[in-house]
């Protein structure tokens, strides 16, 4: 534990380097998007500004050195528990086929452990964090409570692996960092403040439209959980897809952990 706490610290200059050219390159994409294909135009003051980038560069590096650890310590616990046949079998899968099925796993696990936070008041309390924003642009997306994502990750990365898709060696621990990083850059993509709609693929893959609906101030609240396979959202009866777009975003009222 302690090695791991040191081995992140040692890299902390570079994970910092790593966040600012991620968001040179995020700014570069989406900054001239969300001016031509604006869904509301609004200027955001400097403290709001302010406030995204500290969570930004928080959550770039908070979470990641706590799962590090506890994934780490999770690897070992599941090689003494699972059957070594299992862990083999699912292990030895080509990368073409072990990425999408760990993406369909996690999405399940994220899917899950995100509804959770709406339903479980102390969880809502972290999460309430990521629905204050009442502008969405792509830097919503790590405007979270450090401890929402560390337990919404927790969700998706534990059944990688319980199965054996993940684990310990070198291809084992780069499932799991594809998987985060294919939602963390999807989910720049669905908070931002850009008017796109994808017609029917929009069942098959999240978009601001389904998104932004998961952020309404106004109702039906507790809806599109899901963070990038809206088939989750219809497999569980939480799917809300009209061809509008909500009215205004925040908390709003009723309080959200008890209503539909």
């Amino acid at each position: 534990m302690i090695q791991s706490v040191l081995a992140h610290l040692s890299r902390l200059p570079l994970d910092i380097a790593r966040l600012a050219l991620w968001l040179v390159l995020l700014s570069a994409l989406f900054v001239p998007l969300e001016r031509w294909l604006a869904l509301r135009r609004a200027k955001l003051p400097g403290r709001v500004l302010a406030m995204d980038l500290g969570w930004y560069l928080l959550n770039g590096l908070l979470p990641a050195a706590i799962l590090g650890m506890l994934m780490s310590l999770v690897a070992v616990v599941t090689q003494a528990v699972v059957p070594s046949a299992l862990a083999a079998t699912l292990g030895a899968l080509p990368m073409v086929v072990k990425l999408p099925l760990s993406v369909l796993i996690a999405e399940a696990g994220f899917y899950w452990g995100h509804r959770l936070s709406h339903q479980i008041p102390w969880l809502w309390r972290l999460h309430a964090v990521h629905h204050q924003p009442e502008h969405l642009y792509f830097l919503v997306n790590t405007h979270a409570h450090p401890g929402d994502i560390i337990v919404t990750r927790m969700f998706g990365l534990l059944p990688l692996y319980i199965l054996g898709l993940a684990g310990a060696s070198l291809s084992g621990a780069a499932t799991p960092a594809l998987v985060i990083v294919i939602g963390t850059v999807w989910g720049f993509f669905i908070h931002s403040n850009l008017r796109v709609r994808l017609g029917p693929l929009e069942w098959l893959i999240a978009t601001p439209g389904f998104h932004h609906w998961h952020h309404t101030s106004a109702g039906p609240y507790n809806r599109n959980f899901a963070p990038t396979l809206p088939l989750m959202d219809k497999l569980f009866g939480t799917l809300h897809l009209p061809p509008t777009w909500p009215a205004g975003y925040g908390l709003g009222e009723p309080p959200r952990p008890d209503s539909d």
